[in-house]
């Protein structure tokens, strides 16, 4: 009988512990529940602090209003306006790049050479570039996880921002401007593709004079400039602008990006 209250007591003890582990672990998921609206908010003021002349906050601000409590699949591309005029940079004429299906090799290309600059090097693009967010109907918080893939809806929350921010860069677009397409698929020009279905359209003589397409070829395989769609590409540009293609190997181009400002091509 001796041995009773120390079992009762063991108990009530284990019961304690168990609900203060509860507790803990509550408190440990609903931060990190909280933490990700955070981190990315954290993100997007951190990347364009490094742009200057921008009041990042009042940007933070117009990005965050054009999908918050929002349905994921019906934020629309004017649902950014806000953001795209606080946003607005001044046209970088003769230097502006355009890509499809080259990111990482242009975005290692104008990170050695300043003479080019992609929309992802403005702070229209450079805030979001990489990053995936949503809202949710009746909160107030971005998401990070559990939003519609770019192919889940037409107007999901990232790829309305793309087409939105695509736009206001083609329209930026002035003098000679360039593109770098890829040669080592079959069609390096596609006319469903962002810059050939948004950005491309855009582009109007006499403020683009000139489309450079650079060809990033492989030796032996791939495709050249005689290509059938750069054809159409050809045939889809706008009057008065002129145009030219130029192969390169990534070797050759890793030569272009040590050189100091000039025609690479």
């Amino acid at each position: 009988m001796a041995r009773r209250p120390d079992r009762k007591r063991c108990i009530i003890v284990t019961v304690v512990v168990v609900a203060l582990f509860i507790i803990v672990l509550g408190l440990v998921l609903g931060l990190t529940l909280r933490k990700e609206p955070e981190q990315f908010e954290t993100t997007f003021i951190n990347r364009c602090e490094k742009f200057k002349g921008y009041d990042c906050n009042k940007l933070w601000t117009a990005f965050e209003q054009a999908y918050v409590g929002q349905d994921p699949c019906k934020v629309t591309v004017e649902d950014y306006d806000p953001f795209i005029a606080a946003a607005s940079f001044k046209p970088a004429c003769n230097r502006m790049m355009f890509w499809s299906k080259t990111k990482d090799i242009v975005h290692a290309f104008t990170a050695k050479n300043p003479c080019f600059v992609t929309l992802e090097d403005t702070v229209l693009g450079g805030v979001a570039d990489g990053l995936t967010w949503c809202g949710k109907e009746g909160s107030s918080e971005t998401f990070t996880t559990g939003c519609p893939g770019w192919s889940d809806c037409e107007n999901n929350t990232v790829r309305s921002f793309w087409n939105k921010a695509s736009a206001a860069f083609a329209d930026a677009a002035c003098g000679n401007v360039t593109a770098m397409l890829n040669g080592a698929v079959d069609t390096p020009f596609s006319s469903t593709s962002i810059f050939g279905s948004i950005e491309m359209p855009r582009f109007t003589s006499p403020t683009v004079k000139r489309l450079n397409i650079v060809l990033l070829t492989q030796t032996n395989s791939g495709a050249n400039c005689t290509n059938a769609s750069l054809k159409e590409l050809q045939n889809t540009l706008a009057k008065g602008i002129t145009y030219s293609c130029s192969e390169m190997t990534e070797a050759q181009l890793q030569q272009c990006s040590s050189k100091p400002c000039g025609n690479c091509w």
